[in-house]
């Protein structure tokens, strides 16, 4: 097991592409973890579990793409940028902003970004890795610019690139950058016009359109073949490891669900011996009893594995006051 966590966090340190990870949920060898350093089978889902015949019988499996810590990357420190931070760090991205004058730099620290590089675009961008998981939008003040930036970002790996501007400005851009050489292909898929067409005028309603495009293409079907998972958080990992005086820590994961439920497959929670949690699965009732059960496993040290189904159909979401019901299933592993 802790080797296990051991190469995710070296995984999500370096690796530019998706992380998968798959855990044995029935059979002799129940509750092993492995990565996967690519999705093997394209047209399998994440939040789907799978059967596999491996020795005797059929063996349960769980398969899931590990995403990481989304990452916004804001080339310009505009006034439209403002409210695309302010906004972003409340969605849970940790952003960086791109900006080579000094004072439009000074402006975005004070809007709250994890990171601001006051320096020439395409040196700014030359510091940032890419990966599957990185979000690039592109507000820069003029199209020599956005040229600048579109050119060095598609070099790199990434989740999304929206690019604000004028139709006209965007075709100059567009075949600008296919005269050096790079596919039409490629470029169409750039996000422009950028965010969704709400009839968005201010930059806090134009900041609003761009982060619901980035909402509809992160939480759609689309996204990984038509698969998410909630993944590790910072802080989650940092409980994974944490030395923590030797207490006992156990790991829930949404593993199924069925019918209405607050949250998604791979949605995550760890949960000390002393009833402290980091994370949520959802709150309520499925919480609190996936909380118990942890408890029991941690104080009777058995089993150190086991899958749970919590029954939150209509009448026993109605019975505690919920507002939706179904199943799930979680996953408990002491850890």
């Amino acid at each position: 097991m802790d080797r296990f966590y051991m190469e995710l966090q070296k995984s999500l340190e370096t690796a530019e592409g998706d992380i998968w990870a798959e855990t044995v949920l029935s059979g002799e060898h129940r509750g092993e973890k492995h990565l996967l350093n690519e999705m093997p089978d394209a047209g399998a889902r994440a939040d789907e579990e799978r059967r596999t015949s491996a020795g005797e019988g059929s063996v349960r499996m769980f398969r899931e793409r590990i995403g990481r810590t989304p990452k916004m990357i804001i080339c310009g420190a505009g006034h439209v940028s403002m409210p695309i931070i302010r906004l972003g760090k409340m969605l849970g991205f940790v952003v960086t902003v791109i900006e080579d004058r000094p004072k439009f730099a000074d402006h975005a620290r004070a809007a709250g970004a994890d990171q601001v590089i006051c320096e020439p675009f395409r040196t700014g961008l030359a510091q940032i890795r890419g990966d599957s998981d990185s979000w690039f939008i592109i507000v820069t003040r003029g199209h020599r610019y956005d040229t600048e930036c579109l050119e060095t970002i598609l070099k790199k790996r990434y989740a999304y690139v929206g690019m604000m501007g004028s139709r006209r400005r965007v075709a100059i851009v567009k075949d600008q950058i296919a005269a050096a050489g790079v596919s039409r292909e490629i470029l169409d898929g750039v996000h422009t016009p950028i965010g969704l067409k709400i009839g968005a005028e201010t930059p806090e309603e134009i900041a609003v359109s761009i982060l619901a495009e980035i909402i509809q293409i992160k939480n759609g079907p689309d996204r990984n073949a038509g698969s998410r998972t909630g993944g590790y958080s910072a802080d989650l990992l940092a409980a994974v490891f944490a030395d923590d005086d030797g207490r006992k820590r156990t790991l829930a994961t949404i593993i199924a669900r069925r019918g209405s439920a607050p949250r998604s497959v791979g949605t995550k929670m760890l949960i000390r011996e002393d009833g402290s949690t980091v994370d949520t699965i959802g709150g309520g009732c499925v919480e609190s009893e996936i909380i118990q059960k942890a408890l029991i496993m941690m104080r009777t040290n058995t089993p150190d594995f086991q899958i749970c189904t919590v029954d939150m159909t209509a009448d026993a979401a109605e019975d505690e006051g919920m507002v939706c019901g179904g199943v799930v299933e979680v996953m408990l592993e002491l850890l």
